[in-house]
Parts: C-alpha cells; sequence; structure tokens
C-alpha cells in the first residue's frame, strides 16, 4: 500500500523503535553542536524565532507587516500597535521561546503517536508564514523547508516519515537552546541594546538577564519534558 493510501491526518502511527528515537536524537545533535553545521542549520530555528514573533503578533491583535530572513541566519519581524503593554511584551518575548516550545508541542504530538499530525502542521504554519515573507532569501528558506515536509509527508513510507518527524522536533528541542547561550554571549561581547532582552528590559523595567534566565529556562524545561515523551520515560 502506497503512503497516499496510508495517509490520516488525525490516525496514530505505529511508535518507532527505541534505537530510531535515540538515533534521531543524536542527528540532530550532530548538526547543532558543531559551528560549520549550526551556521546552516540555524536557519530552521530562526524561521520558528521569527515565526514565534509573527505569530505572537497577530494573537496579541497587532497588525503583522511582514518577515525578513537574512544569510547570516538573522531576522526581523515588523509589526504594528501599542508600542508598549502586553501586546507588545508578549510578541518580543515570543522569538526565543519559540523553538522549544514548538519542539515540546512536538513530542507531545510524536508520543501520541500523530506523525502525519506533527507533519502536516508544520507545512501549514510554513505556508502561512510564506505569505509574510517579506524578502527573497526568506521566501527561499520557507519554501525549501516546507517542502521537506511536504514531500515527505507524501511520498514516504511511515517508517522516513516517523525518522524524519523525530529528528525534527529533537532539533527543534536541541536547537532551541543555543540561542539563548549565544545571545548572553554577544551581550557579554558587544551589548548594543537591541536584542530581545533589551527590548524586553525597556519595555517592562525588568534587568535585560532575568529575560536571560527565562529564555534559559524555557528552552531547558522544553528539552527534558519533550526529550522525556519522545523516549517514553
Amino acid at each position: 500500500m502506497s503512503a497516499l493510501e496510508d495517509f490520516q491526518l488525525f490516525g496514530t502511527q505505529s511508535a518507532p523503535a527505541q534505537w530510531l528515537v535515540v538515533a534521531t536524537g543524536i542527528a540532530a545533535l550532530a548538526v547543532v553542536v558543531p559551528h560549520s553545521l549550526w551556521r546552516l542549520s540555524r536557519n530552521a530555528i530562526t524561521i520558528a524565532h521569527e515565526g514565534g514573533h509573527g505569530l505572537v503578533a497577530l494573537l496579541t491583535g497587532r497588525r503583522l507587516d511582514g518577515i525578513r530572513l537574512h544569510s547570516d541566519t538573522s531576522g526581523l519581524t515588523v509589526s504594528r500597535g501599542k508600542p508598549h503593554g502586553p501586546g507588545m511584551i508578549l510578541t518580543a518575548a515570543a522569538g526565543y521561546t519559540a523553538p522549544p516550545l514548538l519542539g515540546l508541542g512536538g513530542a507531545w504530538l510524536l508520543a501520541a503517536h500523530h506523525v502525519t499530525l506533527f507533519l502536516w502542521l508544520a507545512t501549514a504554519l510554513l505556508v502561512a508564514m510564506l505569505v509574510m515573507i517579506r524578502n527573497a532569501y526568506g521566501v527561499l528558506t520557507v519554501v525549501v523547508t516546507g517542502a521537506a515536509f511536504l514531500l515527505i509527508s507524501w511520498l514516504t513510507s511511515p517508517d522516513v516519515q516517523s525518522a524524519f518527524a523525530y529528528t525534527a522536533v529533537w532539533f527543534l528541542l536541541l536547537g532551541g537552546v543555543r540561542p539563548a547561550f549565544e545571545l548572553q554571549s554577544k551581550r557579554r561581547r558587544h551589548n548594543d541594546g537591541d536584542s530581545d532582552a533589551d527590548q524586553l528590559a525597556r519595555l517592562t523595567h525588568v534587568p535585560p538577564a532575568l529575560w536571560l534566565f527565562l529564555f534559559h529556562a524555557v528552552s531547558v524545561c522544553s528539552l527534558i519534558g519533550g526529550g522525556r515523551w519522545l523516549l517514553g520515560l
């Protein structure tokens, strides 16, 4: 039976072997730790980061003007609304917390054996984000990422889909930890006062260090909780 015939969006799929779950975690770690590979793979984290800003901006009633993704793995999300207040604070806080929280949500879906649903939700989010991209490099990265999810969902066997989904979720969980440490290091070397933590400090009068602590706490707790779900602990 083909993958198309097996397609059930809300159905459940068989749990993968434990060795596959561990192997996909190791594979994800292998593209997060080495700096040379991280420079490329970090683009996917930037998509989740800027997508988090954009999604929360819309959910809090702000007007989303556009998202730009750059080849140096930086990004920019522009929204309009009150320059202060809960909506602006939540929007600013959503960037560094989005990748690990997406990973945590993905781990919950995979633990419930909803591999197909995870793949299609990820595809839908990428398609929705594509509408708001405002530069060529951003379009390229989102299209390539979305195409990967779409092709895996439609054309491959359940085993390949599981391997891809588990690798993607491990990557969000593991890759969601590193940016907060990079931000901390960057602020120590050269603080231009323009980071998400600095913007949040100006909005809330809470020191940037406490916002950095929040980013660390969310990412590490998501990794622990998501990892336990994936491993069935």
